[in-house]
């Protein structure tokens, strides 16, 4: 990291715009190698830190608890970025404890496999109860969600056409950018603890 961040500081920035580096605290979950990490990270001072190494396969709450550990000592004045994650549950655990930035491929691999994201659970369009329902796929959702219907998003995986992945990512992408953008707003109006439990209630964790 040292010889990363020197190298960085040394680079002129190209086409007019200036780039940042986030350093990635690892240690696996093992909390002395997280705590380890994030101090010698923290001291650096760099624009924003990560939270690497929590999507691959650790149980959930392990997860949860190396994020407290973590968050714990980076600085609150700096974006925290967990990388890798996740699930809406997983997003909103991760709000709860401090975390800024996600990134994640969940929302266009689901949807491009006809796994739907929203705010009353999963759907899977290829099953055959979307068959005849021509509701709109979410009548909450975007602008892509109220001109086609879950019959016809049913077909399209049926016949695997590609626009059902395209209509599916879309519909995955906004959902997972409305609940950040509700999760904000609940944290402006202070009631971001027991809204975000009623969600994870119907979402299940």
């Amino acid at each position: 990291l040292d010889r990363c961040l020197k190298r960085f500081n040394e680079t002129e920035p190209l086409y007019g715009y200036q780039q940042t580096l986030f350093p990635i605290v690892q240690g696996c979950t093992y909390k002395d190698l997280r705590k380890e990490a994030a101090k010698f990270i923290a001291d650096k001072g760099a624009d924003g830190n990560a939270i690497g190494g929590l999507a691959v396969g650790e149980p959930t709450e392990v997860m949860y608890e190396m994020i407290e550990v973590v968050n714990d000592i980076l600085p609150t004045s700096k974006p925290r970025y967990l990388m890798g994650v996740g699930t809406p549950q997983n997003i909103l655990e991760g709000i709860a404890r401090g975390v800024d930035m996600f990134d994640c491929v969940m929302p266009t691999r689901n949807g491009r496999n006809a796994m739907l994201f929203t705010y009353e659970g999963t759907m899977n369009m290829r099953n055959k109860k979307w068959e005849n329902d021509f509701s709109p796929i979410d009548i909450d959702g975007c602008e892509t969600d109220l001109i086609y219907t879950k019959a016809y998003l049913h077909h399209l995986y049926k016949a695997q056409e590609l626009l059902a992945m395209q209509i599916g990512s879309i519909h995955n992408l906004a959902f997972y950018l409305r609940l950040v953008k509700d999760a904000r707003q609940h944290i402006l109006q202070g009631d971001f603890a027991s809204w975000k439990a009623s969600v994870i209630e119907k979402l299940g964790r």
